[in-house]
């Protein structure tokens, strides 16, 4: 016959009072939050750490403490109205990529992963009980609460211990305030989530439970898989071993020993890891005792002489190594909305235990009791014939040491995807590693062949942060930016027959002629004039900065000018000319006359008049996206050093004079012709000065050889970069030895760039990209909507599409994305 019970009157848990959940046990308990490492960050030395530092913090705890970690793994969609209104959701967003990548990702199925630790100080005149003595239909008072003051604060003084040891692994632990745990009249608390489904998000509700004849929680099935004897351990374990999908002949990457049935077991499960204190001395001597007589016996049977030894080789390791003897369980809790869905997820989670070598049992019986104690406050209800014998540091191996990704805040940064189920997270490369200590400069140098999603990525990145109010300079040899800059509105430089590429320098826009402005505009002049390997005289530095200061002084006197280097060069053969005869200067000190005849190509009717005399797009330094293409002049002997100065001078302008504005230049596979052209030292000024500006340098290159061959780069560019960012390089794992030690890169973080691609998800589209800032590198995914996609294509028939919708739609690009992508979708 069925038995039914009010939740009310059988609840374990009586109260919470300074700071503790109190059972009807009389048994105190600290609940706590930890945020471990993100999923496939943790190198093998790494994972040993965190396990050590679990080690040495529980190991401060009193005899009898029963530790309870319990690791929420809740299967859900993104883009709930929870998401949206959160720091991880999209609700600030207004850019239309923006607003077209949060529709995209909008109902993504992702797995969230939160940790809770119990710390339960039972009530001293109590011992763990076996299954059949379970509170679970117990509504009577047992115990008081043990509220000394000696007590709570010997309590509080490990705590705080075990806190400070945590935290200073890395480990982020928070102590779990009362709404959080208990719940508001608006919220569910973590207890009544546990007690109600952690799947469901409706509140306030009430639900049935039933063990019998199906175990279910109004309509959600539930399931227990157990570790509850020593035999169904493996024979060895250790803290992390190798993830054969992500390691390859020449790396090996490794994975936390518990992740396989955590954030990698696709399915709704709680994984519970419990272990209580034994009493080091009680304990050893109830072994000693068992070996004496298995000893007395051992005449009467092999086994027993053979179980004798056993347990003094194990009791001597102890006592050498002072290890500390723990009672132990684990177990899976899974839920599902069907009894099939629930039986194909316990086959999933038994397969996962088998490849771990860990022999898995499906509880029936006993569930109902380990699921009852697994309440929070409520461990010392731990069944103890569900527990095994072990030390503390073999127990904290079966801990899952790996956790979500963390997601910064919005709007910093740029959106990228977690590796294992492509969950949308706020990646910021720039303020937060700074603030956190993780690198010194913003500088970022990024590494990726040939179809590897090297320009998609920068796309990407570069839009993110011209949405943020970055000012961005891109300098490219390959057209890759010209999409994302006609949406935009910026100004797109690039040379053909028809538009030749042209500046205006010697605009100032309402601004005065400062220091820094004239020094430019006298290096660009020196540049059309003197050959790199012809050197100049002092008179000549001096006439040229006479020339400018006058010139502007005559601007002012006659507003009709237009400057230019028209006009600049006709005051140079008119009123200057006088000027020097007037001043009797000698031609030996400033030949006015050879200035003029080779700077003549560059006026009125030359060969490249158009250069400095533009009209239009002119106002440079608050344009905020701004595009050089120098494909076809890249090689020119005249066009391009000039060009180049001037981009420089551009940035240079910006850097000094955007004040508190992010400013941003990315240099692609131009950095080599650049270095070429003697304008290294340009580039080894933005990359060991742009940080003091608020500023960010930026350059992207594709061949191994360019690195190695290179000495600009490896000398200014990767030494001032802290922002390592890869993308595949299995074209070049056989020689990738070289890139590591030219770049400073780990054993982890190579295995970690090796990994990439090699086990993505075949019904998403995306590719994978390292990030490295510092000492701390993941793994992300760069994946888009439709529209972003679009946005960046280089397909020459999409392409073309664009542009006659564009047409069609009156230039609106925007419109004609939006257009092509509900297209291809229908």
């Amino acid at each position: 016959m069925s038995k039914y019970r009010d939740l009310e009157e059988i609840l374990p848990l009586f109260s919470y009072e300074e700071g503790y959940l109190i059972s009807k046990q009389g048994d105190l308990t600290a609940g706590f939050c930890l945020n471990l490492p993100p999923l496939f960050t943790l190198s093998q030395s790494e994972a040993k750490g965190l396990h050590g530092a679990f080690v040495k913090a529980f190991r401060l705890l009193p005899a009898l403490t029963v530790v309870w970690k319990q690791d929420w793994f809740v299967k859900s969609v993104f883009g709930t109205p929870a998401d949206l209104n959160s720091n991880e959701g999209f609700g600030e967003e207004t850019g239309f990529l923006s607003r077209s990548n949060s529709r995209f990702f909008q109902g993504k199925p992702i797995l969230e992963h939160r940790c809770y630790l119990w710390i339960t100080f039972p009530n001293p005149e109590k011992k763990l009980a076996d299954s059949s003595l379970s509170n679970l239909l117990r509504s009577h008072w047992v115990g008081e609460p043990y509220f000394q003051k000696n007590l709570l604060d010997s309590y509080a003084a490990v705590l705080a211990q075990l806190e400070h040891l945590l935290s200073a692994e890395g480990i982020r632990i928070l102590r779990i305030p009362e709404d959080e745990l208990l719940g508001t009249p608006s919220q569910k608390g973590i207890i009544e989530s546990y007690l109600l489904s952690p799947s469901s998000r409706n509140f306030p509700e009430i639900h049935d439970m039933e063990f019998k004849p199906e175990w279910k929680i109004g309509d959600q099935f539930l399931g227990m898989v157990s570790l509850s004897a020593l035999n169904q351990l493996p024979p060895e374990m250790e803290c992390s071993k190798v993830f054969e999908p992500y390691s390859t002949d020449l790396s090996k990457f490794y994975l936390g020993f518990a992740s396989p049935i955590g954030q990698l077991l696709d399915c709704n499960h709680i994984y519970s890891q419990v272990f209580q204190m034994e009493n080091r001395e009680k304990h050893f001597s109830a072994l000693e005792a068992k070996r004496l007589r298995l000893h007395a016996l051992s005449r009467y049977s092999r086994s027993n002489e053979l179980a004798s030894d056993s347990i003094a080789q194990y009791l001597d390791e102890s006592i050498r190594e002072g290890k500390t003897p723990v009672k132990g369980h684990a177990n899976l809790l899974i839920w599902a909305d069907s009894s099939s869905e629930l039986k194909q997820s316990l086959r999933e989670v038994s397969a996962s235990l088998s490849k771990l070598g860990v022999l898995p049992k499906t509880e029936s019986w006993g569930a109902p009791q380990l699921y009852w104690a697994g309440i929070p406050g409520n461990g010392a209800a731990l069944p103890s014939n569900e527990c095994f014998h072990l030390n503390l540091d073999q127990f904290i191996c079966l801990y899952n040491l790996e956790g979500a990704s963390f997601s910064g805040t919005l709007p910093k940064g740029l959106r990228l995807g977690e590796r294992r189920y492509g969950q949308p997270v706020w990646v910021d490369l720039s303020d937060e590693p700074m603030r956190n200590g993780w690198i010194t400069n913003r500088n970022k140098f990024i590494l990726g062949p040939s179809g590897s999603g090297k320009s998609f990525f920068t796309n990407h990145m570069v839009r993110s942060y011209y949405e943020q109010g970055t000012h961005v300079v891109l300098v490219d040899v390959g057209h890759s930016y010209q999409g994302l800059c006609e949406l935009v509105g910026g100004y797109y430089f690039t040379y053909s027959e028809e538009a030749p590429i042209c500046f205006n320098p010697f605009y100032l826009d309402g601004e005065v002629l400062d220091t820094e402005k004239k020094e430019s505009l006298k290096t660009l002049l020196l540049a059309l004039w003197k050959k790199e390997d012809e050197v100049f005289r002092r008179s000549e530095y001096v006439a040229i900065s006479n020339a400018l200061k006058n010139f502007y002084e005559f601007l002012d006197r006659s507003p009709e000018v237009f400057p230019c280097f028209d006009s600049f060069f006709e005051f140079l053969q008119g009123d200057f000319a006088r000027l020097i005869e007037q001043e009797k200067v000698n031609s030996r000190d400033f030949d006015l006359g050879n200035f003029l005849y080779v700077l003549r190509p560059f006026y009125r009717g030359g060969e490249f008049d158009y250069l400095l005399n533009a009209r239009e797009n002119i106002n440079l330094l608050h344009q905020r996206f701004i595009v050089f293409e120098l494909d076809k002049i890249k090689d020119h002997p005249i066009l391009f050093p000039v060009v180049t100065l001037i981009i420089m001078e551009i940035f240079i302008s910006k850097m000094r004079k955007l004040k508190g504005q992010r400013k941003m230049i990315l240099i692609e596979e131009a950095w080599k012709a650049i270095a070429k052209e003697g304008m290294a030292e340009y580039i080894k000024y933005l990359f060991k000065t742009v940080r003091k500006f608020f500023g960010e340098a930026i350059v992207v290159t594709q061949e191994v050889e360019d690195i190695i061959q290179s000495p600009v780069i490896k000398d200014a560019i990767i030494n001032n970069s802290d922002c390592k960012i890869l993308l595949d390089q299995s074209k070049y794992q056989n020689k990738f030895e070289q890139i590591q030690r030219l770049l400073g890169l780990t054993e982890k973080e190579k295995a970690m760039i090796l990994s990439i691609n090699r086990a993505n998800d075949p019904c998403r589209k995306y590719k994978e990209v390292f990030i490295g800032l510092g000492r701390h590198s993941q793994v992300f995914r760069t994946e888009v909507s439709l529209e972003e996609y679009l946005t960046y294509t280089t397909e020459e028939k999409e392409k073309l599409r664009i542009e006659e919708l564009c047409s069609r739609f009156g230039g609106n690009r925007e419109k004609a994305i939006a257009h092509l992508a509900e297209e291809l979708r229908s």
